[in-house]
This record gives C-alpha cells, structure tokens and sequence, in this order.
C-alpha cells in the first residue's frame, strides 16, 4: 500500500502479512508513518494505491455500513488511554457494551468485572481516571478494548508516559492477556526493549519504506544496516538525526509471514 499527503509520500508500496494469534510490532524512527499506517489498517484513512485485508476482506474502497462491520473486528488502546475523564474506570470500560450492543446491565457488569479482573483493576473500578496513575489508565484501556472480545487488538504506542518499570509491567501484562484471549495483538512503538519482550514478528519501517518484516528471530541476526543500526541504538550507521535520512547504498528488504489475519 501507498499513502501519500499531497506531495509527501508517508508510505510507499509497503507489503507484509499479519500472522493470526500471534503478537506483531511495527517499529521505526520517530515520523516514519508508524500511526499513519495504523490509521489506514482500521479505514480512518484510505490508502492512495494498495490494499489491505482483514480475514479474508479487502477493506479499501468498502462500503462505510460494511466497514463498519469490519471494525468490530478490532479493539484499540490508544497512546494516552483515550479515556472519558467525567467516567469512572467501570463506566469506561463498559462504554462499547452500552453504546454498540444491546446487552442487559448484569450482562455488561459480567463482562467488564471479567476484562479488568485480567488486567487487575477490580479493586480500582469507582475511581475515574485523573485519580488512578498512568499504568492504571493503560490498564483499563486495555480492559475496553477486550470488551467487544476482538480478533484483532491495535497498540498506539502502549508505552508512551510511561517508566521503564511501567513499561516492563505492561509488557508482561499484554502477553498474559494475548495468550489468555488469543486475539491478534499488533503494536506500533518504537521501544525496542519492549518489543523484544513481548512480539514474535516485527517490521521495521523508514523513510517511507518497509525495511524488512520478519520473525523476532530473524530479524535480531539479520546482517541489514538499517534494522542492526534501529536494534542496538547505536549512532553510527544509515539513519542519521534527521530520521528521513539514509545513505544511498542501504539495502531495503522485504519479507512476509504465513498463516496472516492481514495483509497490507
């Protein structure tokens, strides 16, 4: 798929496959189209060339009521929670149920005491979210997002406002809750310790291109420049500090993985 804003090309004829069950991240430097293709993936924006699809539908260029449809597919944790400040935790969390579904009060209760039993905010439900830290607001936006119980659940920068004991604590969380419910989870970071912790597949993208999309382990030995220079850290190497940067010469490879749940 293509995306482009006017004359500014944001992605270019990038192709992967997202394995079913299974905990996906696309990394890359800060302004590299990393939310952009987020966006593209859920129809908030439609590509400019390509397509992308959803368990067997491709959803470009789909009607807004069979969209729609799709989208039910999805849950989302967006990067500050996206919570409702007047709500409490309870009251957020339930929000999907009581506004897309015709479920009685005892059924949302059974539900939403379940999502936030897994992510462990049972004891914190009556507090709204300017009482609760952070990882909490994490937290119950992950329980919303499992509410509608998803096949696929998008990560906005999970991490961002968090610290290193946070972020490790989230990490951990998201891998108990994906084996738990084995929905796809797909995430968009550009923290690479917790990418190591907790996906088994992942793509790296940069300057308007997909590098390389691989497994965890093929992409931690592989001999590419790029994905070695993004992996350690290090300064030295084809991306410079203006992210849009590359040395001419760098190798762009791409990849694909079996079994996907989406294409692109």
């Amino acid at each position: 798929m293509t995306k482009r804003f006017g004359s500014h090309t944001v992605l270019e004829d990038i192709t992967f496959d997202v394995p079913k069950g299974r905990i996906t991240a696309i990394m890359g430097p800060s302004g590299t189209g990393k939310s952009v293709l987020l966006k593209n993936i859920i129809g908030l924006l439609r590509p400019d060339a390509g397509e992308i699809w959803v368990d067997g539908e491709n959803i470009v260029g789909m009607r807004e009521k069979d969209l729609y449809r799709v989208r039910r597919k999805f849950g989302v944790l967006f990067q500050d929670g996206a919570l409702f400040g007047s709500m409490n935790l309870y009251d957020n969390i339930a929000f999907p149920l009581r506004e897309h579904t015709r479920k009685s009060e005892r059924e949302v209760r059974e539900i939403v005491n379940e999502k936030a039993g897994l992510v462990g905010l049972l004891d914190h439900m009556r507090k709204t979210p300017g009482e609760v830290s952070g990882g909490m607001k994490k937290r119950a936006g992950l329980a919303r997002a499992l509410v509608m119980e998803p096949e696929i659940v998008l990560f906005d920068e999970p991490d961002s406002g968090l610290d290193p004991v946070r972020v490790a604590y989230l990490d951990e969380l998201v891998v108990n809750v994906q084996r738990e419910v084995g929905a796809t989870f797909f995430i968009i970071t550009h923290n690479i310790p917790s990418v190591m912790r907790v996906a088994e597949y992942m793509g790296v993208l940069f300057r308007s291109g997909l590098v390389k999309f691989a497994s965890k382990e093929e992409m931690k030995t592989t001999d590419n420049p790029i994905i070695r220079q993004f992996l350690s850290g290090r300064a030295q190497g084809p991306i410079g500090m203006d992210e849009m940067a590359q040395d001419d010469d760098a190798p762009v490879e791409l990849g694909d993985a079996s079994d996907e749940i989406m294409t692109v």
